[in-house]
């Protein structure tokens, strides 16, 4: 492990061998003391590295958010599973509610230093953000509310640490808004189909990411239609 990749004090990352195109190189799953956070896919030999990463034991464990790659491993484990909602506490951890890639999403804060972020950041990439069940407004608010907090790394769902929370955070926000004035700005141009917007506003995505980015073009317009900015004739 690099100097730049390496544990906080007090956590163990477990990766997953589940990696693809969403994934990045696996879930993590990352063990505190006797509690877990995600535990991952339900691999046997992913949770078997889970276990002997707990030299102590494992009291419980603690969900990001529901999505099968994170939680389909919890029952395995054998331990009672928790679900925090905003403002709630589980264990050391303390919920934010941090909706965008899915509705239940909070991050967990640890210590007030470390912040486990599920898919509301990846350590590398961007986050994605399905139309209908998650929300791209939701999760600016998300962003902006992990920038309030003074951490000193993420641990991502996904990808290495992220050891300048704050640069991170403003370089998410700055992504999504810098791709929706692209987008914007071919509306405003007349172009109304899905491949004429991907072709503007999403030309650099490669063609193998094409379907993802469709649906980010997606969650854009679903923006842009809840604020009353989306004009008329938008293939959808």
């Amino acid at each position: 492990m690099n100097g730049i990749d390496r544990d906080p004090d007090g956590v163990r990352r477990v990766r997953a061998a589940n990696p693809s195109a969403l994934t990045l190189d696996g879930t993590n799953t990352y063990v505190v003391g006797r509690w877990v956070v995600d535990p991952g896919p339900d691999d046997p030999d992913h949770l078997e590295a889970v276990r002997a990463a707990a030299s102590d034991g494992i009291e419980a464990a603690v969900l990001t958010h529901g999505h099968g790659d994170h939680a389909d491993g919890a029952p395995a484990l054998g331990v009672p599973i928790h679900r925090p909602r905003d403002g709630e506490t589980a264990g050391p951890f303390r919920a934010i509610g941090t909706p965008g890639h899915s509705p239940d999403s909070v991050s967990l804060i640890w210590e007030e230093r470390v912040c486990f972020a599920g898919d509301t950041v990846l350590g590398s990439g961007s986050v994605f953000i399905a139309p209908g069940e998650g929300s791209l407004s939701a999760y600016l608010d998300s962003l902006r509310r992990l920038r309030g907090l003074s951490l000193e790394v993420l641990a991502p769902g996904h990808g290495p640490y992220v050891w300048d929370p704050a640069a991170k955070l403003d370089e998410y926000v700055a992504h999504r808004l810098e791709r929706e004035q692209r987008l914007v700005a071919a509306l405003d141009a007349g172009l109304r189909t899905k491949d004429e917007l991907l072709d503007s506003a999403w030309s650099d995505a490669p063609a193998e990411l094409r379907y993802f980015a469709g649906l980010s073009l997606a969650s854009h317009l679903e923006k842009l239609e809840e604020e009353g900015r989306l004009p008329e004739g938008v293939e959808r």
